[in-house]
Formats: C-alpha cells, sequence, structure tokens
C-alpha cells in the first residue's frame, strides 16, 4: 500500500506563508513527477506545482511567483513554501505522484489550507 503522508496546511493570513511537506516512498523519486493539486468544493482539481525526477518544476498560472516546490531525497519529502497567500489560494492540497502511463498515480489524503483575515 503506497502512502503519501502530507503534513502542514491551517490557517493564514493574506500575504502570509505557509508550508506543506510531501513523505513519500523513495523510489518515486528517481522514477516520476511529483507535486501539488488542489480542490475547492464543485471543482476539480488543479495543478499547484510539479517537480520532475531532474529537477525540472512546472507551476499553476494564479501561483508562479508565490509557490515555490522542491524535493529532498534525503528526508523522502517533496515540499511546498507558499508565500503572499490570497483568499483565493483556500483548498485542500492534495500531494501527488504521477506514474503514467506505466503506473497509478498516487494521492495523498489532503491538507486544508484556509487564507482568510
Amino acid at each position: 500500500q503506497v502512502q503519501l503522508v502530507e503534513s502542514g496546511g491551517g490557517l493564514a493570513q493574506p500575504g502570509g506563508s505557509l508550508n506543506l511537506s510531501c513523505a513519500l516512498p523513495g523510489i518515486f523519486f528517481t522514477r516520476y513527477p511529483m507535486g501539488w493539486y488542489r480542490q475547492t468544493p464543485g471543482n476539480r482539481r488543479e495543478l499547484v506545482a510539479m517537480i520532475t525526477p531532474t529537477g525540472t518544476t512546472n507551476y499553476g498560472d494564479s501561483v508562479k511567483g508565490r509557490f515555490t516546490i522542491s524535493s529532498d531525497n534525503s528526508k523522502l519529502t517533496v515540499a511546498l513554501q507558499m508565500t503572499n497567500l490570497e483568499p483565493e489560494d483556500t483548498a485542500v492540497y492534495f500531494c501527488h505522484v504521477d506514474g503514467r502511463p506505466t503506473a497509478p498515480e498516487y494521492w495523498g489524503q489532503g491538507t486544508q489550507v484556509t487564507v482568510s483575515s
């Protein structure tokens, strides 16, 4: 059973910062893109940020310049540093591993991020 264990999140004020972390099996770090998606009620999950095994990153347009994704092969974690948060960033954030097409997609259980004054 593959487990992606998320931590972090919570409540922040507009303009504030939060950090998310996802612990994953080490084998993913050399094989598949890893990243973060988010979802609000009634909407589809949208890409927040992803990082490939070679370190290439990709960000959703709404978070570019504010969020930073990183991976740590020694700690087996993928982190998302979120700065200059906006109320529109409020969502459930999911850790994600994309094994397609040769393997499944894997999802964490989700962690709530709320940005409100």
